[in-house]
C-alpha cells in the first residue's frame, strides 16, 4: 500500500512556496493524508489568514471527493445536481485550489492552496504536486 510520507510533504510544499514567490503572492499550503488528516502547512510571509482554514479544507474536500475541487465549481451552483455540498462534511470548498496527489495509481494525499485568485491558488497547488 502506498502512501505520502513527510518528505514527500516537505517536497510539495517547497515547491507551491517557490511557486508562490516566483508569482509574487504569499499562500498558505497544506497537505493531508488519504484520510485527510494534515501531514504539512505553511502559511508564507503576508499570506492572508483566513486562508489557513480555507487552504486545508480544500486539500481535505479534495481528498474525500477523489477529485480537484476546481471539478465541483459548476456542478455546486444554485439549481445544480451537488448545490449545498459545501455545507456537508464539516465544510468542504468547491472551487479551485485542492488537487489530489496519486501514487502507483492510488491516491494517497491531496494538496490545498488559498491566499491568491483563483487561478493563482491552482497554479501553485499544481506545482505541488508535480513535484510529487
Amino acid at each position: 500500500m502506498s502512501r505520502l510520507t513527510l518528505t514527500d510533504a516537505q517536497r510539495m510544499i517547497d515547491a507551491g512556496v517557490k511557486e508562490a514567490t516566483r508569482i509574487d503572492q504569499p499562500m498558505n499550503i497544506a497537505v493531508v493524508d488519504d484520510g485527510g488528516h494534515l501531514v504539512a502547512f505553511v502559511r508564507m510571509d503576508g499570506a492572508i489568514k483566513a486562508s489557513i482554514d480555507i487552504s486545508t479544507r480544500k486539500a481535505r474536500t479534495s481528498i474525500l471527493m477523489d477529485m480537484p475541487t476546481a471539478d465541483l465549481a459548476q456542478a455546486t451552483q444554485p439549481g445544480a445536481e451537488l448545490w449545498g455540498l459545501e455545507q456537508t462534511a464539516g465544510g468542504l470548498v468547491t472551487f479551485g485550489g485542492g488537487i489530489p496527489v496519486t501514487r502507483d495509481g492510488e491516491t494517497v494525499g491531496a494538496v490545498g492552496v488559498s491566499a491568491g485568485s483563483v487561478e493563482q491558488d491552482v497554479t501553485v497547488a499544481s506545482a505541488a504536486v508535480a513535484a510529487f
